[in-house]
């Protein structure tokens, strides 16, 4: 059965949210930019391995190929030495073939439409969303399995992987109000601290 949060209730959670995360919240340096390049890279490196290992890769991948048309130039030796440790190389190359792809049909720039950035290698729904959410600050629905979690909590209803993946369907339905964005009506800041609420909190019961 649908339920739906109206303006008041939003509120409310929002508050509590806010309150939870504001001693909490974990930094990571591409919070702290709205760089769509840089936000796009941490988000192809997070796809598959852990905070603590990305921070300084991140770093170092962001010096050496700050914009898109400097990782598209660039040696591929090169970029899969620096991504070393994080595993998975073939990331590497989906970023560099994205990162041609955005000098030769976006003028350098990355892209905010959300088929521009599905169509770009190695960009899936939960990435191209969460560019749209955290770097242009649009109407996306960004739901990872942390932030289904957090939803599923909210909805008093079991979390299983095809609904998490899903974004819980139609399991919960925010009304959009004047809360900001984040696809479903609430501020990005706010769907950062769902994903670290899904995170340390709500997690998975084995």
């Amino acid at each position: 059965m649908e339920q739906r949060l109206n303006d008041d209730d939003l509120g409310v959670f929002q508050d509590a949210l806010l309150g939870w995360a504001a001693v909490r919240l974990r930094e990571m340096p591409w919070r702290a930019t709205r760089d769509p390049w840089g936000i796009l890279v941490s988000e192809v490196m997070l796809q598959q391995t852990g905070v603590a290992r990305v921070m300084p890769k991140w770093h170092a991948f962001m010096e050496a190929y700050p914009t898109p048309a400097d990782c598209a130039h660039a040696p591929l030796g090169d970029i899969l030495r620096l991504w070393q440790g994080l595993g998975y190389p073939r990331r590497a190359r989906n970023l560099q073939a994205a990162a041609r792809e955005v000098v030769v049909h976006h003028g350098g720039e990355v892209p905010q439409e959300l088929d521009d950035l599905l169509a770009l290698p190695g960009v899936g729904p939960y990435t191209a969303r969460a560019v749209l959410a955290f770097a242009f600050e649009l109407d996306a629905a960004v739901v990872d399995t942390n932030v289904a979690r957090v939803l599923a909590r909210l909805a008093g209803e079991r979390l299983t992987a095809k609904r998490a993946h899903a974004g819980l369907g139609n399991g919960v339905v925010v009304e959009p109000g004047t809360h900001g964005v984040g696809g479903d009506g609430v501020p990005t800041h706010t769907v950062v601290r769902r994903v670290s609420v899904g995170v340390v909190v709500c997690m998975a019961r084995r």
